[in-house]
Order: structure tokens, then sequence, then C-alpha cells
């Protein structure tokens, strides 16, 4: 007989996340922060080189930049063709290049060389979707956003926590229901936590801490 789950409880889930991802690598954006790349203008730059890139690849591509360059003026007197051989290994590299160029241009060109903390302002630039302008606020600049990727997506509707069908529907959902004081952590324990225990096929859910909460929504086979 399958025994019922148990009510989602929120806090009891972050603290077991905590301790489940505790033993893998950081997500991306996070370790860059916490290696000195604090600026949101750095973040965002890092957000759009992940974008469909593993995070090994885009954490390593996005040192081999800011070891060259870190500021917007710095950044908009490179040759599109000189950041792109520091980014080759991501995916889409040459567009991403001219719009990290572009986006650095007109940061110099509009605001002086420093990068406002502004949903609005960073949804306007090419290749900045809600995602990256989300992050970007939530880990350099301390405002309550929640960055939706694919693990944070798929992860949530999964639990049942909320059901929507794209990245933007999960992100409007969680933030009716996801209290504020883990709108930025969220996307730090879902990164981790889906890459090695909620996988997209066969997720470990006989050792998961979540599983008894967890409705498993869309979960065809599991080990």
């Amino acid at each position: 007989m399958t025994r019922p789950k148990a009510s989602f409880d929120i806090d009891i889930a972050v603290d077991r996340l905590r301790e489940a991802v505790r033993p893998f690598p950081k997500a991306m954006l996070f370790q860059l922060y916490e290696d000195g790349h604090t600026s949101a203008f750095e973040i965002l730059v890092a957000c759009l080189i992940s974008v469909r890139t593993r995070d090994e690849t885009s954490l390593a591509m996005a040192r081999r930049l800011f070891a060259q360059a870190r500021t917007p003026t710095a950044i908009a007197k490179m040759d599109i063709n000189a950041i792109d051989a520091l980014i080759d290994k991501c995916a889409f590299h040459l567009v991403k290049s001219e719009q990290i160029n572009t986006l650095a241009r007109l940061i110099v060109e509009e605001n002086a060389g420093e990068l406002p903390c502004s949903f609005e302002l960073m949804t306007s630039y090419p290749g900045i979707g809600p995602k990256c302008a989300s992050l970007a606020l939530g880990i350099a600049c301390g405002q309550p956003r929640i960055g939706v990727d694919i693990h944070v997506h798929r992860i949530t509707n999964r639990w049942g926590y909320v059901k929507a069908r794209t990245p933007e529907q999960t992100m409007t959902a969680l933030g009716a229901v996801l209290p504020e004081r883990y709108h930025v952590e969220i996307n730090a324990l879902l990164v981790p936590f889906g890459k090695h225990i909620c996988t997209p096929v066969g997720p470990k859910c006989s050792s998961c801490p979540l599983l008894d909460m967890c409705q498993q929504r869309g979960v065809e086979s599991s080990r």
C-alpha cells in the first residue's frame, strides 16, 4: 500500500536541501560571486554566457573573460572577436560576444559605465531575459528576486509546490507562495540538486530527502 505524501513544508524542504547539496559544486553564478565577481554587470554577463551551456564550461569561460576585462568600460573597448576567443566553448558564442559588447557599450553610453539594479533596464538589453535579470538582481543587488532556470522550473513543479507550464509562469507562481527569504537561495539550492539528485531523467527518488513530501509529478521512472 502506498503511503500518503506529507504536506509540502518549504522550511523543512530548504533545510534538507542545504544538507543534500553540501557535497556538490555550487551553482556557477553563486560560485563566481563567492570568488569576488560581485558586480551586477559581471553576474549578468556570466548568466548570458551560461545560456544553453553547462555550468562547468560557463564558469571557465566567464573566468577567462573576467581575467581580461570585468567592467562595462573595459569590455566595451574590446573587439567582438577578442571576446569570442575567450568564450568560444559556450553555446552560440559569437552571438553572445556581440550581445556582451553591445550590453557594455550601452551601459557606458547611457549610464556612465555603471549598471543600475533595474529589472526593466536589464531586460531591455539584447539577450537578457527575466531569468538572468532576476539572478543578477538577487545575487549582486540583494533584491528578493527568483531566478527560474530549467532546474527550478522542473523541480518545483515535480514537487507539486507550483503548477506551471513555462519557467516564466513558474516564476510568477513561486512569487505567490515562496517566502521572500528563499527567493534568491532557491536557485542556489536547486541547480546542484537538479544536476545530481532530482535529475531530468531517472531521478534518484529512493535516496531523495524530500521524497516524503514530493508529489513526483511527471516522473515515469526513478532510481
